[in-house]
């Protein structure tokens, strides 16, 4: 009688990711003798109006088509750039875009597709199994319900509030590398650990910016509040922000 091969637990590489995320943080907050004081809510209130001011939609870089194609493209996304996973995901999506369609091209041809892509093998795997079980339990659609979406394989806390949040307009926090260090570095809910930070900027982000809040974030971190050389000189909420030393110049 076969074996069966345990199943792949999920949110494995989105696990390492949020543990990656919090270490320069991390790093950082140990070397200073005193942690300042999160801003204060009408300074909250300002930052989020300035970033709404700058960009009143915007929008996530992973490439989709419906759902489905973005619950498949963020768990491919984990310890991976959105660039590189959007010139895997082009091919793929083309020919497999629905749960049916991934599982006919198989988790071997899946393979293929995302190669190019870090953990590419535990990934492609957990793609066709949670699109086996996306059939099997859903009719085939992305439930809106958190504990559904993180019982799919491959999917974890910052999967779901993405998918959440980007499919069904949930006000969420997905906590990556950037956000948690804009987080804690200007800062508006510290925490040292991903969840920390989540839960503390649920509690302090007003319900008006509650939709876009975690990609203002995120989106300021990859491009300006950078981990090595963070670009002060044209941040757009540099006299809120508490971050010393600020840089000067490019």
């Amino acid at each position: 009688m076969p074996t069966k091969k345990p199943p792949v637990k999920p949110g494995r590489s989105e696990a390492l990711s949020a543990k990656a995320a919090a270490k320069p943080v991390a790093k950082l907050v140990a070397k200073r003798t005193k942690q300042p004081k999160p801003l204060p809510p009408d300074e909250v209130f300002e930052v989020f109006r300035r970033f709404e001011a700058i960009e009143p939609e915007p929008k996530g870089e992973l490439e989709h088509v419906n759902p489905f194609t973005l619950l498949v493209a963020v768990v491919l996304s984990a310890q991976a750039t959105d660039a590189g996973v959007n010139k895997a995901t082009r091919a793929l999506f083309k020919i497999a875009d629905t749960p049916e369609k991934m599982v006919a091209l198989g988790e071997d041809k899946i393979r293929d597709y995302v190669k190019t892509i870090g953990l590419y093998r535990t990934k492609a795997k957990n793609v066709f199994l949670l699109s086996q079980q996306l059939i099997a339990e859903h009719s085939s659609d992305v439930p809106r319900d958190r504990d559904a979406l993180e019982k799919l394989p491959g999917v974890g806390r910052k999967t779901a509030n993405v998918v959440l949040n980007m499919a069904f307009g949930e006000h969420t926090i997905a906590v990556d590398t950037h956000l948690f260090r804009v987080s804690n570095r200007v800062p508006l809910a510290p925490g040292k650990t991903p969840l920390a930070v989540e839960l503390g900027l649920l509690k302090i982000v007003p319900p008006r910016f509650g939709q876009h809040a975690h990609h203002w974030l995120i989106l300021h971190g990859r491009y300006i509040c950078k981990a090595r050389k963070p670009e002060c000189w044209r941040c757009p909420i540099n006299d809120l922000c508490r971050f010393e030393p600020k840089t000067k110049g490019p």
